[in-house]
This record gives structure tokens, sequence and C-alpha cells, in this order.
């Protein structure tokens, strides 16, 4: 048996922290603070410990982490990126290998889970899904991973979209992926009807990403809040991005969000630098879950980002215009509690008998924390210290 004492720190909210890890999981907690007979001390003044991290949103098969710099070429249309996009990857170090040496570099930051959006559709196969999921095997000590098939061409405008999606569903994928139903595939009743019918049948969840603007984009998200209740899957359906809920009036958007609180629709968003993005805290107040992402990390897409999820939480904060220790609160749940409950990451965070899996930061407390993106870290997975 392998017993630890860990003391010294605080927890999210500057509160005293003790507990013990045996054999991998949390025991009494913030009980007795004297170590228990031969228990290893672990002092961790001057660190918060804060529940591990949750990517609710990254892209493992497009980054060029683990391989050369790509530099960024600029396009005129989503086609046209798509297309530069197939080239560099195929010129690019194996798939299998930038995908895990992006896993790691997000687990050095302390992140501890992700769900992963992996090209799956009629122009590239399962190509992606099997590297991904080699990728994931190697790391599935330090990362828990759970996989979208992701449409990225279209639905019903990329022939044999469906068929490959369905191929996905059967081979074990955990999550069923859209975009933009109106403006890249022309068809939303068809793509929604498609996505909602193949989700039913086979008892997966739904992460739509949703670029559409203004109007049409809260149409979209009315349709899928409604296809939500008509088929039971409150819960069990989030939109990514939805960037029309930022391009609208706050009361218009708050209209739309009572539609998706009372459907229990999530939104992701990333807080992506040159565009607008919904009002997180006004939707989080109205009922609706919100959680974060890396998204892209060092791609055909941009060229930002290193997987540091606390980085991500100060950017969301950053851009919402979050200064008190509340509004950062919700920015460190969207990357840690919020992102667990979208994907139904099980026995999560700093609770008795729970995997000892944590980080811990130097900082007075989680809003200090995302406010400050401390370097140093300590990461620990089911008792062990990465």
């Amino acid at each position: 048996m392998t017993l630890q004492f860990i003391h010294g720190g605080v927890d999210r909210n500057g509160a005293s922290l003790h507990f013990h890890i045996r054999d991998g999981r949390i025991s009494g907690l913030n009980g007795d603070a004297r170590p228990d007979n031969g228990a290893e001390c672990v002092d961790l003044k001057g660190f918060a410990v804060l529940p591990g991290l949750v990517d609710g949103h990254i892209h493992l098969d497009k980054s060029f982490v683990g391989d050369r710099w790509h530099p960024h070429q600029p396009v005129n249309s989503l086609r046209e990126r798509l297309a530069v996009e197939k080239a560099a990857v195929a010129g690019a170090a194996p798939m299998v290998d930038r995908a895990e040496a992006l896993i790691r570099q997000c687990s050095g930051f302390g992140t501890v889970a992700m769900r992963c959006h992996v090209d799956i559709d009629g122009s590239t196969g399962l190509g992606h899904l099997e590297a991904v999921r080699e990728a994931a095997l190697r790391c599935a000590d330090i990362m828990c991973i759970q996989l979208v098939a992701f449409p990225q061409a279209g639905v019903m405008s990329c022939a044999g979209s469906a068929a490959v999606l369905e191929q996905a569903l059967a081979a074990g994928v955990d999550v069923l992926g859209g975009i933009d139903p109106t403006t890249l595939d022309g068809d939303a009743e068809g793509q929604l009807a498609l996505l909602f019918g193949l989700a039913e049948r086979y008892g997966v969840q739904l992460d739509i990403h949703l670029h559409e603007p203004g109007e049409t984009g809260l149409a979209q998200l009315l349709r899928i809040a409604a296809r939500t209740r008509a088929a039971g899957l409150q819960g069990r359906v989030a939109v990514s991005h939805a960037y029309s809920l930022g391009e609208v009036p706050l009361a218009r958007a708050l209209q739309v969000g009572e539609a998706l609180a009372t459907a229990g629709v999530a939104i992701m968003s990333n807080a992506p630098g040159d565009h607008p993005f919904p009002p997180l805290r006004a939707l989080h107040d109205a009922g609706v879950r919100v959680f974060a992402g890396n998204d892209n990390i060092r791609d055909c897409w941009w060229p930002y980002g290193n997987g540091d999820l606390l980085q991500r939480a100060m950017l969301l904060g950053y851009r919402s215009g979050f200064h008190t220790d509340a509004d950062l609160m919700l920015a460190l749940d969207m990357v840690t509690s919020q992102a667990a409950q979208v994907i139904g990451l099980p026995q999560y965070g700093l609770a008795e008998g729970h995997p000892a899996t944590f980080v811990a930061v130097r900082a007075d407390h989680g809003p200090a924390a995302v406010a400050g993106v401390p370097v140093e870290r300590r990461v620990v997975v089911d008792g062990r210290w990465l």
C-alpha cells in the first residue's frame, strides 16, 4: 500500500486543505491533521490544489506540436482552408506522434481529461480516428480522452460522410459531431435529423460546431434545443463556439439562452481572438452550462496555443471582462468542473474516495491561478506524481 499525507496547501477557495493519498485515492479529506503511521509527508505550502484540468474541445489530429514550425497560410474561404490543411497534414510528421506530443504537453500543464474532435467524414475516412486512438492508448496512464466524430468537410454536402460517421459510431466513438448545418451543408433540417437520429440509435452525446452568424446561428440553436427536448437528450448535447450569441444584443442572446437552458444544451467557448463569442456570465446565470477548451493548437487554423488550460481560462476572463473573484472562478469552472460534467467524467474532483488526480499551482486560490497563470505546478494522476 502506498500512503502519502498532503498538507500545507489550500483549496480553490483559499481554505486550508489536507488529505491522505491511499493506493491512488483521496482519504481523510480535511480530517485528522496528522499523518497516518508510515505516511510520506508532502508539504504544498504556497500552492492551491485544484481539480485536474479538463479540456472540453481540442483537435489532436490537426496540431503540429511535435513537428517543425508550419507558417500560417491565409485563405479566402472555408473550403480553401480545408484543402490547405489536408495538404499540410499529409506532409507533416506522423499524426500519432504529433497527437501524442500534444497530449503529453497538455498533461504537463495539469490537464487530465479532454474531449477530442477528430476529422471523420467522406473525404477523410477513419484514418484520423485510428491515429488519435493509438496516441490515446500510448497516454492512457495520464489522460482520459473522449473522442468526437467530427464531420469537418460537411455531413450532407460531403459525399459518404453519413456512412463514415456511422462506421465511427459502430467502432465505439463516444460523441457525434456536426458543423454549420445551413452555411456549410445548406440543409439544416437534413443534417440535424441525421445527427439526432444517429445519436438516439447509438446512445451517444452530440457536440456540434456552430460558426453561423447572427440570426442564422440563433435559429440553428433553437432548432438544436427543440430537437434535444424532443429526443429526450437533455444534458447530452453541446454546441461549440456559437458565435451568434455574441453577435446580437444581450437581451436577444438571453432569449435563446432560455431555450438552451430548458433543453440542457451546453455551450463551449475558447474565447477566439478575432471573433465575438457568447456572453458567458449572463448565459451561466440564466442556467446554461458553459465550458471551455483550447480548440486548435498550432495548426493550419492558427499558430497560437500551447495547451495550457489555465492560460485559456485567463483568456476567457480577459476577453469577457471578468474582474471579480466570482467571475474568475467561473472561468476556472469552465476548464474544470463544468467541462468534466459535459464529458461525463466519473469520480471527478477533490472528494473522499475519488482518485487522487489534481494539479497544485503556486497561487493563493483559484481566482489568483486564473489571473496569474502560475508557471510552477505539480500534477498528480491516480496518486502518481508526474
